[in-house]
């Protein structure tokens, strides 16, 4: 006999839980649910899409900055407000659990409803200056990948190119010896305006993403000195901010040292990247190092299967992608989906959380 979920009496659905998980009723569920449930409290229904126990998605959450302040470059990312405004939301509607723990939990069947787990990638220094005392104030616990190579005053390529974009005083920029020009065919990119900076920013990065790691590196700073611009030496953390964040009760996983398109590595080069991380930050923190997130983490084109096999052989119980969805017990451990709703205001934050517990098969490879 069907069961049947109700939620202030004014919808309700059936679903057949004995006869097939909730998940493969697929995207005619998801859509149901964001329009006929937009107006309903958000904490009943991720009570009905995430159980208890067998049953229960594990909503993994995935973040990188928490800015000080607005940037116009970026206005999509999050700030100290935006955050904490989001902390405010996911402790009062789920139970938010670390990530060991909830990996762990998962997989024994004994997850509560509604659980969730908080995630960061790269170790940027607001991460500990923003970001630490936000959770704090909220009694909540996260796990912050570290890419070791660019700790203690290192930059990541694409901040090499954002701050060198943002902080020049030209007016244009000349890029055609790095076959890059404008849409409008012109010879110079427009520097005018935060649209336009941003806009020269993306292509940039596109055009050097997925490049050879160090010839990446080298064109970067190729570029960047294109733009004459003084760049920044502490965006990343330092290794006192790592044991910082520990101290503090955070958890700290590893995203290899120099953060490098694994796809594009050879067997031994992926091995020798993840190990090379993973031991800093054991002889960082003088303890085992368990979680592993990809860099960049979409499955097929940033990370493939020899990945995922170097993962769980080098001793790591769990690993996080980029691919959308809410764990499982049918999940891989090591190909554990992300997401967080890019939403501004409470409903919809809520509701795409809520979608995201629907129609969404495990990553495989």
């Amino acid at each position: 006999m069907p069961r049947t979920g109700k939620i202030n009496c004014s919808v309700s659905f059936v679903v057949s839980w004995e006869t097939q998980p909730l998940r493969y009723y697929g995207a005619y569920v998801r859509n149901f649910i964001v329009s006929q449930l937009a107006m309903m409290p958000i904490k009943p229904i991720l009570s009905i899409l995430s159980p208890q126990a067998e049953r229960a998605r594990l909503s993994i959450l995935i973040f990188h900055r928490v800015l000080s302040q607005p940037d116009p470059l970026f206005p999509g990312g999050v700030d100290v407000r935006q955050f904490d405004e989001m902390l405010q939301w996911v402790k009062r509607w789920c139970n938010v659990l670390p990530l060991d723990e909830a990996t762990a939990r998962l997989k024994a069947g004994t997850l509560p409803a509604r659980a969730a787990a908080i995630t960061f990638d790269d170790g940027y220094a607001d991460n500990h200056d923003n970001a630490l005392p936000i959770l704090q104030r909220h009694g909540l616990s996260a796990t912050f990948f570290i890419a070791t190579g660019y700790l203690d005053g290192g930059r990541m390529f694409n901040d090499t190119v954002v701050e060198a974009v943002r902080n020049t005083t030209a007016e244009q920029v000349d890029l055609q010896e790095f076959d890059l020009r404008p849409p409008s065919g012109a010879s110079h990119w427009p520097l005018g305006s935060a649209a336009a900076r941003a806009e020269v920013i993306g292509a940039i990065l596109a055009s050097i993403k997925y490049v050879e790691p160090a010839q990446r590196l080298g064109l970067a700073d190729a570029i960047a000195a294109r733009f004459g611009a003084e760049l920044p030496t502490d965006l990343m953390m330092s290794s006192a901010q790592v044991r910082s964040m520990r101290r503090a009760g955070m958890q700290i996983g590893a995203h290899t040292h120099t953060h490098p398109i694994l796809a594009r590595l050879d067997k031994q080069s992926v091995r020798d990247e993840i190990l090379l991380g993973k031991n800093r930050l054991e002889a960082l923190l003088d303890e085992p190092v368990t979680m592993f997130a990809y860099p960049n983490g979409r499955p097929s084109k940033d990370y493939v299967a020899e990945s995922v096999e170097a993962v769980r052989e080098l001793g790591f119980s769990a690993a996080v992608t980029t691919a959308v969805g809410a764990a499982d017990q049918a999940s891989d451990p090591y190909q554990l989906p992300r997401f967080t709703p890019w939403d501004r205001r409470r409903t919809g934050f809520g509701l795409r959380l809520a979608a995201n517990l629907v129609g969404k098969r495990p990553v495989r490879l």
